[in-house]
């Protein structure tokens, strides 16, 4: 990676070692400078934890590219280290567990494995989305809601039932009560998960109020046992990227309690961010009509060319991961989507004393035990001479005049390898990024063919992003916007 951009080196310490603490940290000969913060022992997490971007930009205008925070021990950034898992989601992590997940993802969110899981996807979204809705457009007055609650409830929804499984329509009776069930139980997980997802970065950084940590157990608790590895296993279709993982770890010693906290792990990282990705898809969309109908466009070409129709009364179109290939304006545009909200850290933990060599030559020193952290969002996404004019959403930036993808983007005039960096970089890249990005772009392109949409107040001020989700991944909306739908037959 090319360290150009701000770099943020974070020094963590444990009680139990004295010398490794703020108060007697000091920087040495060749070492980036270091910046030991306000408060004792504690040193810059507060400032970090109200406005993430805001400063990094203050530590680099004051230090340059690369500097040390202190951080004592809130300021661990590796949301998959061991410790961080167990904190926020109450698993303990196997020693191979990353290794046994990377294999799994690999295995069956890419490739054929993706394709199964597409479909099931495709699905659970009809089913959700079209459900009590009549076929014709005259019995079918705009529908009012809030966008962010929509779309992150439909995408949340769909997803967990596409890999934790649906409904045995043989222990319902029916399969339209085993249907029934399904929205009756993903609702009410949806509307705990949004508590718990409210919590995750104060979790996360280990803020959180004790008051608020009692809630925060109670939801654990909850999620815990409503994806318990007994009631996984009476639903039909769970994917096999749940059921072989489960087995892996049962036969590595792992005990079912403890499995169920697994499940809340791989259900926070296959649907904490998407839900919200898809509301700032649609919402820069209907903000920009040029945008809307160039991605409009494409989704009813790639219909006709498959000898596909809406239609009152007609079955539900199959939208298939070859036409989820075919999509180039829609890939641009969730692109930008992605560069203008997607905020994580991209984290190392330095295992040896060793040089870190910058682009411009520079060499700095990095001591063993410390985290070293890049900031995408600000090093490359917002940078105006990576990607002029950064705070408008551009729906084709990410487009060639020929309309096929872009891949050539440039700094002081050096193509960049990494322009655009929402999965993250390098061996810590998101192995289900497909999966994601494909629930993504099949939300949006089932919108786009089934309904009509539109803001009820497309002028007013802009919704402005949460920045205590900086850092930890997909920023959120401050406040939610409202607007109407209506279906196009």
């Amino acid at each position: 990676i090319l360290l150009w951009s701000p770099t943020l080196q974070v020094r963590t310490g444990t009680r139990g070692d004295k010398k490794n603490l703020g108060s007697f940290r000091r920087r040495r000969s060749g070492e980036p400078p270091l910046d030991k913060g306000p408060l004792p022992w504690l040193g810059h997490v507060l400032d970090f934890r109200r406005d993430p971007v805001n400063f990094l930009k203050k530590m680099q205008k004051k230090h340059g590219d690369i500097f040390t925070v202190e951080a004592q021990e809130k300021l661990d950034f590796s949301i998959f280290a061991e410790q961080m898992v167990r904190r926020v989601f109450g698993y303990h992590a196997l020693e191979e567990d990353h290794q046994l997940a990377l294999l799994s993802t690999k295995k069956h969110l890419m490739g054929d494995g993706l394709e199964l899981m597409t479909q099931a996807m495709m699905t659970n979204l009809q089913k959700l989305m079209l459900h009590s809705l009549g076929s014709a457009r005259g019995s079918n007055p705009w529908t009012e809601d809030s966008l962010y609650r929509f779309s992150y409830n439909i995408v949340f929804r769909a997803g967990y039932l596409a890999i934790f499984g649906t409904a045995s329509s043989e222990s319902a009776g029916t399969l339209q009560k085993a249907d029934e069930q399904d929205r009756l139980e993903s609702e009410e997980l949806f509307l705990e998960f949004r508590k718990y997802d409210q919590l995750v970065s104060d979790l996360a950084y280990g803020v959180l109020h004790p008051r608020r940590k009692m809630e925060a157990e109670r939801l654990k608790r909850l999620f815990w046992r409503a994806l318990s590895v007994e009631k996984v296993r009476e639903k039909d279709n769970t994917s096999r990227w749940v059921t072989e993982q489960c087995q892996e770890r049962e036969e590595r010693g792992v005990q079912r309690p403890m499995l169920g906290r697994f499940m809340l792990v791989l259900l926070f990282v296959s649907q904490g961010n998407t839900g919200p990705s898809a509301f700032w898809l649609l919402f820069y969309l209907m903000r920009h009509p040029e945008a809307m109908k160039a991605v409009q466009e494409e989704v009813d070409r790639v219909l006709k060319e498959t000898g596909q129709q809406v239609y009152p009364g007609g079955p539900p179109i199959d939208l298939t991961r070859d036409m989820l290939l075919r999509t180039p304006v829609l890939d641009s545009a969730v692109e930008e989507t992605l560069r203008l909200t997607a905020a994580a850290l991209l984290t190392r933990s330095v295992v040896q004393d060793m040089k870190l060599k910058m682009a411009n030559g520079r060499e700095f020193a990095l001591r063993k035990g410390d985290w070293m952290s890049l900031f995408p969002y600000v090093a490359a996404q917002m940078d105006p001479s990576v990607h002029p004019e950064p705070h408008i959403f551009k729906y084709d930036r990410f487009l060639t005049p020929q309309g096929t993808k872009k891949t050539d983007f440039y700094k002081d005039g050096k193509k960049l390898k990494f322009y655009n960096m929402p999965w993250g970089a390098g061996v810590s890249m998101c192995p289900g990024r497909f999966f994601a990005s494909n629930e993504l772009k099949q939300f949006v392109f089932l919108m786009l063919t089934y309904f009509d949409l539109e803001l009820l107040r497309p002028d007013e001020e802009f919704t402005a992003a949460d920045m205590t989700r900086w850092g930890i991944g997909l920023t959120h909306p401050t406040r939610d916007v409202r607007f109407r739908y209506q279906l196009r037959f």
